[in-house]
C-alpha cells in the first residue's frame, strides 16, 4: 500500500487525507444517529395519551427526558402552549431549524470530499501522463513498451485512489441525507400533531388520534 502511495505522486496525499476525514465524519454521524434513535410511534402515543388526559406537565417531562430532535420539537410545542398560534409556530419552527442544523453537521464536508476526490485523482493522472510523455520525448521516442506501460499505470493510481474514496463517501452522504429528510418530515408531523392535541389555533375537540396520521411504527436505528 505504501509503495502505491509513493508511486502515485504528491496528489495521493490529499486523497488519503480526504479518506481519513471522510471516515471520521461517517463514524461521528453514525454514532450521532444511533444515539438519538427512538421509537417514534410509541413516544408520540405516550405524549398524546398524556395530553388527552390533561397531564401537560407529565407530557412535557416525558418529552424532555427523551433524546432526539422529535422530542425537542414536542417539548417546545408543549412548553409554548400558552402562546398564540403565530408565536407558537415560530417557536417550534425555530427549534426545528436548530435540530436540522445539528443533523446536517459535517454533511457538507462529506459531500465536498465525495466530489473532489475523483477530481484530485484525475488531476494526478493527467500530471503523471504529462511527465511520462515528457520522458518519452527526452528519449527521442526510443522507449520500450514495458517502460511506457509502467509510467501509465503509475499515473492511473491517483484516479483509482480518488474513486476508491469517492464512491463509499457518496453512498454514505446520500444515506445520511435520507435520514435527515426523514427526521425533518417526522419533526414537521410531530409539530402538527402537538398543535392539534393542544388545540393551538383550533378547538381541542378537533384533535385527531396519532394513528390516523402516521399509522406504522418507525425506528431510526442504523
Amino acid at each position: 500500500m505504501l509503495e502505491f502511495i509513493v508511486k502515485g505522486g504528491m496528489l495521493m496525499y490529499p486523497i488519503m487525507l480526504c479518506s481519513i476525514v471522510a471516515i471520521a465524519i461517517v463514524l461521528e454521524r453514525a454514532y450521532h444517529f444511533f444515539r438519538i434513535r427512538i421509537n417514534v410511534s410509541q413516544f408520540l402515543l405516550q405524549i398524546e395519551q398524556a395530553l388527552q388526559s390533561n397531564k401537560i406537565e407529565a407530557a412535557l417531562r416525558q418529552a424532555k427526558n427523551t433524546t432526539g430532535p422529535i422530542a425537542c420539537v414536542v417539548a417546545v410545542g408543549i412548553s409554548s402552549c400558552q402562546k398564540d398560534a403565530d408565536k407558537w409556530e415560530k417557536a417550534v419552527s425555530r427549534v426545528g431549524t436548530k435540530e436540522l442544523v445539528k443533523l446536517e453537521k459535517n454533511m457538507r464536508i462529506l459531500g465536498i470530499i465525495a466530489h473532489v476526490s475523483p477530481l484530485l485523482g484525475l488531476l494526478g493522472t493527467v500530471t503523471g501522463m504529462i511527465v511520462a510523455f515528457m520522458k518519452i520525448q527526452e528519449l527521442g521516442g526510443r522507449v520500450d513498451a514495458s517502460v511506457l506501460a509502467g509510467g501509465i499505470w503509475e499515473a492511473l493510481l491517483t484516479t483509482a485512489a480518488g474513486l476508491f474514496v469517492a464512491i463509499p463517501t457518496m453512498c454514505a452522504y446520500h444515506y445520511f441525507e435520507g435520514k435527515v429528510d426523514n427526521y425533518a418530515m417526522e419533526m414537521k408531523e410531530a409539530g402538527l400533531l402537538v398543535s392539534e392535541w393542544l388545540g393551538v389555533g383550533k378547538p381541542k375537540e378537533e384533535s385527531k388520534s396519532y394513528f390516523e396520521h402516521l399509522g406504522e411504527d418507525v425506528d431510526y436505528g442504523i
